[in-house]
């Protein structure tokens, strides 16, 4: 059991318990202790052994027993007594944009129904509109929502986010009347999947009218949702939602904070305001009364979110880092967190050519890094196992091993300070060894080692594989460990505090795969690399040239997992890299 298994059950739990109308509150509970656990530094199994779960921050008596339940029995009596009370197909209907749990409920013992397909028939036939406060345009627009859920599925990954919200934003800072604009939401905290995209402005009241229209009628709109006096939202051709609030220049600063979250980040922030005799919310930082009520008259005058964090005896926090996972002792405490830029990025490692699965050759590639700015190209086809992808047979190995010399001797003679290194991304084979024998790994500079097939295996074994492939000499590089693909498929069974431990004992790094489709390592787990000093790649995995640029995300995960340049290894220059290879430094 996992601490990824225990939080998929609080979750689920929370989901069912906002469908069964039960206490708000005891829902978000379940669902910040689920948070919680995905992000101990430990094994859930271990506090289970020792019964004192209670000693982890937001697991109180009652959700403890939960836990010790699932752990005894594969199950929960509260999940159970909910799955009773609540049909299945319900939990799907929270991804449906504009239908709360309240309306989910309503329509569900009105109607009888419980999946999305009835749902739709619902709204077409009328009956959906005839209910007390929904009508015909509540179903229209449920309607709608199907329709782009069935086509675009409930959430985007980073890269689709940021391709819609990137050109809005430029957008919307250079309209007349914008004093101020930044990007919000789970997006500005750099989260590895988003759903509706939130932009927030500063402008006076006179000028939001104009700022609207220009939003509403923006080019890649095609559905406006709503307009309003401080809020508008339009869905896009690529089927997602974006908002646009516009706040007084004054209420900006509370209210980024407010709408960047998360939400367990906020609580916390409200909580110090009132032990420090303040009340926070997305209006600004006032002072509370004599009866403990916010006093309107009497705002405290920040100026900026780092304002606000000053006020909170905090220094200003990152958006990546607003999360609750420990970023509020550490602020409290330091000025700042060196974390990684795209600008430390030296050289790319984990790229693929033609050799095996790529569109371009080995020079193409490495003229297009080149073009970019980066030092070096550390190259890794696939090995032999991946026939799928053209793995490379012993000969082929040998074949462009003498390509890459050739290349780097005419880089040389044409004046251009740039290498090649020779890498291979081997599979690790079921039992843990890599794909090729010994004589041929050594001559590689450098091996990554990933696992591409057996992906269902149980957690004990997968964890063997793992462990037999970090203790592989050849082994320097841990590729996608969990190899999940983000909204298609699932991660593999793995207990990734102790593989990180593992990891870091024997230097062996682990990369940040910068594919948006992966994004793994998952920065739940940087808290745990920053307490070992696990040292990590930021990769692309690039099958293309375009796909070198997939850094960028892999920069905004890393950063999200507070790693410092000095834990990166591709920061280092090529000599530094080389050195690496060697074995000489680590």
């Amino acid at each position: 059991m996992t601490n990824q298994d225990v939080a998929e059950k609080l979750r689920e739990v929370y989901n069912l318990m906002q469908l069964a109308g039960e206490n708000r509150f005891r829902a978000i509970a379940f669902d910040r202790a689920a948070q919680t656990i995905e992000g101990l530094n430990d094994e859930i199994t271990a506090y289970i052994e020792n019964d004192n779960l209670t000693d982890i921050k937001g697991i109180g008596k009652s959700i403890a027993e939960d836990i010790k339940a699932f752990s005894a029995t594969g199950t929960m009596p509260v999940l159970e007594d909910l799955k009773e009370r609540v049909p299945k197909g319900l939990i799907e209907w929270l991804n449906i944009s504009g239908l709360g749990p309240k309306n989910i409920v309503k329509i569900y013992q009105k109607l009888g129904i419980t999946e999305i397909t009835e749902l739709k028939e619902a709204c077409q036939s009328g009956a959906v509109a005839e209910l007390p406060g929904l009508g015909q345009k509540s179903a229209d627009k449920i309607i709608k929502s199907i329709e782009y859920l069935e086509k675009f599925g409930e959430r985007a990954r980073l890269d689709q986010a940021l391709d819609i919200a990137e050109p809005y934003f430029e957008f919307v800072k250079g309209l007349k009347g914008v004093k101020q604009c930044e990007i919000a939401g789970s997006l500005r905290r750099s989260r590895e999947t988003i759903g509706d995209i939130d932009l927030i402005v500063a402008a006076d009241s006179a000028d939001a009218g104009t700022i609207f229209d220009a939003f509403v009628n923006h080019d890649l709109v095609v559905e406006v949702l709503g307009r309003g006096d401080t809020k508008s939202s339009v869905r896009t051709e690529n089927g997602r939602q974006v908002d646009l609030r516009i706040v007084k220049p004054e209420e900006y600063p509370a209210a980024l904070m407010y709408f960047t979250g998360s939400k367990e980040h906020n609580i916390v922030m409200r909580q110090r305001a009132r032990e420090r005799g303040m009340a926070l919310n997305e209006y600004g930082l006032f002072k509370l009364n004599e009866e403990k009520e916010t006093d309107f008259d009497q705002p405290v005058k920040t100026g900026s979110e780092a304002g606000i964090y000053s006020k909170l005896d905090l220094n200003f926090i990152p958006p990546e880092h607003r999360e609750d996972r420990g970023e509020f002792a550490y602020y409290a405490e330091h000025e700042s967190m060196e974390l990684v830029s795209d600008e430390d990025i030296k050289g790319v490692v984990h790229a693929h050519s033609t050799y095996s699965d790529g569109k371009y050759t080995i020079r193409q590639m490495a003229e297009a890094y080149m073009e970019r700015g980066y030092e070096y190209l550390a190259l890794t086809d696939h090995s032999r196992t991946a026939a799928y992808a053209g793995g490379l047979t012993i000969d082929e190995v040998k074949k462009q091993w003498e390509e890459i010399d050739q290349l780097n001797e005419a880089f040389i003679s044409e004046g251009k300070s740039f290498k090649i290194f020779k890498g291979m991304e081997s599979d690790i084979l079921s039992d843990g060894s890599l794909d090729y024998p010994d004589e041929i790994l050594a001559g590689f500079d450098f091996v990554i080692a990933s696992v591409h097939s057996g992906m269902e295996m149980p957690l004990e074994k997968m964890m063997a594989r793992f462990e037999a492939a970090i203790k592989n000499p050849y082994t320097r590089i841990l590729g996608h460990p969990t190899g999940r693909l983000l909204l298609k498929r699932e991660e593999s069974k793995l207990d990734l505090n102790k593989l990180i431990e593992l990891a870091a004992e024997h230097s062996t790094v682990i990369e940040i795969n910068a594919s948006p489709w992966r994004l793994d390592l998952d920065w739940r787990y940087g808290n745990k690399a920053r307490e070992t000093g696990l040292i990590t790649s930021i990769n692309p995995d690039a099958h293309s040239t375009e796909g070198i640029d997939d850094i960028r995300y892999g920069v905004m995960i890393a950063r999200k997992a507070k790693f410092e340049p000095a834990r990166v290894l591709n920061t280092k220059s090529v000599e530094e890299f080389e050195e690496w290879c060697r074995g000489s430094i680590q």
